[in-house]
């Protein structure tokens, strides 16, 4: 597991809710220190991981960053992960708009 990944992947699903890592942390169950444990070394369990994805409506995969298994139509781990980039590097008005349109609460 690419730890610094994983983490990255949580901060940018939460971002892109308009949530708190820490808030989604503490409301998916797998505690407030979770990131920071990762971050330190600690590997999280699978029943943790599948905690948190579920909340943030992700799979596992998606989360950790791992590659999906071959559907005949390519990888679609690439797709997500643009469109999270290019949310990141948007404005903050522009980042407001795509919430919006999501139906998505401001942080």
């Amino acid at each position: 597991m690419d730890a610094e990944k994983f983490v990255q992947n949580i901060k940018s699903y939460c971002e892109l809710r308009g949530i708190k890592p820490t808030v989604a942390c503490r409301e998916s169950g797998v505690g407030t220190s979770f990131i920071n444990n990762v971050e330190r070394g600690q590997t999280p369990s699978v029943a943790k991981v599948q905690m948190l994805a579920d909340y943030l409506g992700v799979t596992t995969s998606e989360l950790l960053g791992e590659k999906q298994p071959a559907t005949g139509e390519g990888d679609l781990s690439p797709d997500v992960s643009s469109v999270l980039d290019a949310y990141q590097q948007a404005t903050p008005e522009l980042r407001a708009a795509v919430r919006r349109v999501l139906g998505i609460d401001d942080p």
